[in-house]
């Protein structure tokens, strides 16, 4: 669409910007912008370069200036610098996108860093949510042009006039523009420099150089020109809000939102590459079941997995972590032994069939995990066992002969008379903690079904003790009966 402005007489804008006037000044830079009404308050909608939104925005928070009116939450640099991770792989996905927009062949060490990096589908995002302070009630004082369309003189945009003390205040997107800094400082450094940073690097190549070669300097040259051009960001500018509206409009924001259940966030992201594993090799290739609704009902129970429950298990088989959130592209090297951890799981008597819980105590995800924490000490631990690899094949087998019914006595092992638990199982209390340091009630025994207790963390390494006690695995504890 061809644009040009309407001329250069002042034109009233009905309905939106007060007093609109057309002269400029040089401390000014223009904007193309859309005029909305949100809930009835106007507001801009800007799409601006990453790079350019990143000079032109600030933070009222506690760690700012003083005598700057604080409108924002402390900085938690944690979760920025989880999103400057993201960022940075969404600004790879964008180089690339540039240079195939204009035509020009891809530089290969760029998508030798996006495969380091990990794929995914879709990357994006959200509008971050500003005010632009002292600028009269609701922008009035804006200075402003119509833009009209060549061919049918309609309103296309409008040019707003923005001085230098007209800083976008982030509202709703802190850590995003934190994180930006973060990318921003990452890439300027590796081209300065020419060198991978050593600590706390954004990125580090897998096959663990530091040195960057010429090959990657393009590639990172590409990068930075995508931030100042071609990948933009999509901004809601609110106008003249004083502090309590700024206050209102971010509690409102950050509060009236409902977080997305974690089955359903497990199951629509493909980016996580433990994710991917479980529905690309557990699910479609194995076969194992998994659900994102919880059937309490045992009698009702399909054989299934709870979604949030299987990521859970994988992340302690991987990552000796309780969640997958930490995963990067090198977890791939462990998928060969994950894979045959289920493979021995898929065999135990009862797996996966209907009623499969009343079945066996192996469905219940505490048991699972116990098993994949011993997987875990004995493949992947920084202090693994001499004949760590023995070990672990002897779990391995283990796993789909050992008796996981609801029968077997020793998961009752703590509701027994103590006279009666050195008689049946001699030896096995050394493999256990302590009762003296802490609670042992991992669960019940009723209606010849054995239901272990809610409190994952605590039970399932006593249950990794008793697999192990079964197993002659050596005790974690160091003493062996």
């Amino acid at each position: 669409m061809n644009l040009e402005l309407e001329d250069n007489l002042p034109h009233p804008l009905t309905g939106s910007l007060d007093d609109l006037l057309d002269n400029g000044s040089s401390s000014e830079q223009d904007y193309n912008v859309f005029v909305g009404n949100n809930l009835g308050e106007r507001v801009f909608l800007l799409q601006v370069p990453m790079k350019e939104f990143f000079k032109i925005s600030e933070v009222a928070n506690e760690q700012y200036r003083e005598g700057i009116e604080v409108t924002q939450r402390k900085l938690d640099q944690v979760h920025a610098n989880k999103l400057a991770l993201y960022i940075l792989k969404g600004l790879i996905s964008s180089a690339i996108n540039f240079k195939k927009a204009r035509k020009a062949p891809i530089v290969p060490a760029l998508l030798d860093i996006q495969e380091d990096l990990g794929r995914q589908p879709y990357l994006s995002l959200q509008p971050i949510v500003v005010n632009i302070r002292d600028i009269g009630h609701r922008g009035g004082k804006l200075r402003a042009v119509r833009v009209l369309s060549k061919e049918d003189s309609s309103t296309a945009c409008f040019k707003v006039y923005l001085a230098q003390n007209n800083l976008l205040w982030v509202i709703d997107g802190q850590h995003r523009r934190e994180a930006m800094r973060l990318v921003f400082e990452f890439i300027e450094s590796v081209l300065r420099h020419h060198i991978y940073p050593k600590k706390k690097s954004l990125y580090t190549p897998l096959d663990g150089h530091f040195d960057i070669t010429s090959e990657e300097i393009q590639a990172w040259q590409t990068v930075l020109e995508s931030t100042k051009t071609f990948c933009t960001v999509s901004v809601e500018v609110h106008l003249g809000l004083n502090g309590d509206e700024e206050r209102q409009l971010f509690h409102d924001l950050n509060n009236l939102g409902k977080k997305v259940d974690r089955n359903l966030a497990l199951k629509f992201d493909s980016s996580n590459p433990i994710n991917l594993f479980i529905k690309e090799e557990l699910i479609d290739q194995l076969g194992i079941q998994v659900s994102d609704v919880e059937q309490k009902d045992w009698s009702k129970d399909d054989g299934s997995i709870l979604l949030k429950d299987m990521s859970a298990i994988n992340a302690i088989l991987l990552l000796n972590k309780t969640n997958i959130s930490t995963a990067t592209p090198e977890v791939k090297d462990k998928f060969n032994v994950a894979k045959q951890f289920w493979e021995s799981v898929k065999a135990i008597d009862g797996f996966g069939e209907k009623q499969a819980k009343e079945k066996t105590i192996a469905m219940q995800p505490v048991v699972l995990k116990a098993l994949a924490k011993l997987v875990f000490d004995f493949n992947f631990s920084k202090k693994l066992p001499e004949n760590a690899n023995s070990l672990y094949y002897t779990l391995l087998d283990g796993i789909s002969n050992l008796d996981f019914s609801h029968k077997n006595p020793i998961w009752q092992y703590y509701e027994m008379p103590e006279s009666n638990r050195e008689t049946m199982f001699p030896g096995l209390k050394s493999y256990l903690p302590s009762e003296e340091t802490g609670n042992r009630d991992i669960g019940g025994f009723n209606a010849g079904l054995m239901r272990f207790g809610s409190k994952h963390n605590d039970i399932f390494p006593i249950i990794g003790d008793m697999i192990r006690y079964q197993l002659s695995l050596p005790s974690r504890h160091g003493s062996n009966p």
